[in-house]
């Protein structure tokens, strides 16, 4: 999911217009958005040892912190980083740093439990989904894989998170192929019986086919989603899945 930065017009857009227009979309909107070499999730392990090497433990570091987080960083990772980066840093720099990621990952039962799912993948969780938060009941982050030839991206479900009911629309060809990596979830077409899903299982999708897919209420879930090239492909999103539906 791309950054949108709005901070430097915020703060600045009329005392510095143009640096906030570097800041919103060059720094964030091109630079931390390319994905073809180095991941969200490896600029910002970047960018928290660059800014801890120069003491700069300030509300920017907080936020990169936060970033790293929402990235995919789990807390032991960023114990890890901190202190293989205080040899080469400086000690007095890690403490800080470490005071302040200690804050960032000192989060509920809930943030321990996405730790725990996310050391059983080997991709990122990513970002919260927050672009189709409206086709969704419930939480789910989404981490883009490949954007060319055939779009492949990893959705990541909370407890009980599920997608309305929807349809993979073509003129030819199109539909989806879900691979589930973590967790356990559901998979149910209109009209038939809900399958349950567990790492390894695939689900194909042809186009036209009304369905939903989502975690168990008792389970985060994760899928890697593959478009299915075809003519005129476009989502259908409809109602939303009932709980009497879902077994709620």
């Amino acid at each position: 999911m791309a950054i949108k930065q709005t901070a430097g017009r915020d703060s600045l857009g009329e005392f510095a217009p143009k640096f906030a227009q570097l800041n919103d979309d060059i720094l964030f909107g091109e630079v931390r958005n390319r994905e073809d070499a180095l991941s969200l999730r490896d600029r910002s392990l970047v960018t928290v040892v660059a800014l801890m090497a120069q003491g700069l433990v300030d509300s920017s570091f907080r936020y990169h912190l936060a970033t790293a987080k929402q990235n995919g960083i789990t807390r032991l990772e960023i114990s890890e980083i901190l202190t293989h980066a205080a040899f080469y840093a400086g000690w007095p720099k890690a403490w800080a740093a470490f005071r302040m990621a200690k804050e960032v990952w000192d989060e509920p039962q809930a943030d321990d439990e996405k730790a725990r799912h996310q050391r059983q993948m080997v991709f990122p969780i990513g970002a919260p989904n927050d672009g189709f938060a409206r086709y969704f009941t419930g939480k789910s982050y989404l981490q883009p894989l490949s954007t060319a030839q055939v779009g492949v991206h990893l959705v990541t479900f909370e407890p009980g998170c599920r997608n309305n009911w929807h349809i993979h629309e073509a003129k030819q060809g199109g539909g989806q192929i879900l691979i589930c990596t973590a967790g356990a979830g559901y998979y149910q077409e209109w009209g038939q019986a809900p399958r349950k899903l567990s790492p390894g299982d695939v689900v194909n999708i042809p186009a036209g086919v009304k369905h939903w897919h989502g975690a168990a209420p008792d389970s985060w879930f994760s899928h890697l989603a593959i478009e299915v090239p075809g003519d005129g492909c476009a989502t259908q999103w409809l109602e939303p899945v009932t709980g009497g539906v879902y077994g709620e």
